[in-house]
């Protein structure tokens, strides 16, 4: 199978976001899956490019058997909020942009969050590709700006909640972290039946608790 992955963030990243989607498509590549990520240029999170890129168009490398594609983007930190805004919808217009001119080849397409705009470029896509979208929801949002204090109840908070709504009810299957975020989905009239719950895991070949265990 064909997979098409929309991410903000990718190794040589170190996040949780890039350092989870690395290890999910390494293993798919492994079971035989054709893996293709859509990401930026590495930079957070201090807005530094990192050694070795440029922020051009696009540039492609091959990551242990991943495909990797690296579109231009608005560079913001993450402490800067309205920048970063501009960073995000940037990136959600290359990916678009990239994957409808480019015809780009693929079976599935997979767009995680964090952040908001990476799930609304895979909406977008599906709508004209007419291929199947699955969502990765592991950040709540627009509800986070609100919880974090970046912003306050407003026009603009509304229409990214309707955004919100939009995007799930266009989402051919929604995966989330954690019952708890499936349960704010539902709430928002989302059928159950459409999500899904895998949990965070841990590779024991890295990680072996009772190597580690006190005596």
């Amino acid at each position: 199978m064909r997979l098409l992955f929309l991410t903000h963030y990718f190794p040589p990243e170190v996040n949780a976001p890039a350092t989870r989607t690395y290890e999910h498509c390494k293993r798919w590549v492994k079971a035989g899956h054709k893996i293709t990520v859509l990401t930026c240029v590495p930079n957070a999170p201090n807005a530094k490019i990192f050694a070795g890129y440029r922020n051009k168009v696009i540039q492609k490398e091959i990551m242990d058997g991943i495909t990797v594609i690296r579109l231009w983007s608005f560079i913001a930190a993450n402490s800067r909020f309205f920048p970063r805004v501009i960073n995000y919808v940037s990136s959600m217009l290359m990916m678009t942009l990239y994957v409808l001119f480019s015809k780009q080849r693929y079976d599935r397409l997979i767009a995680t969050s964090p952040q908001f705009f990476t799930g609304w470029a895979g909406m977008v896509i599906s709508i004209f590709r007419k291929k199947p979208f699955i969502l990765e929801i592991r950040d709540i949002w627009p509800e986070s700006i609100l919880a974090v204090g970046a912003m306050k109840k407003s026009f603009i908070i509304k229409l990214l909640e309707k955004m919100e709504i939009t995007m799930y009810k266009r989402a051919d299957r929604i995966i989330t972290v954690g019952n708890g975020y499936r349960d704010n989905i539902i709430q928002k009239g989302i059928p159950p039946e459409k999500i899904s719950v895998i949990t965070n895991g841990v590779d024991l070949d890295q990680f072996n608790p009772e190597k580690y265990a006190y005596s």
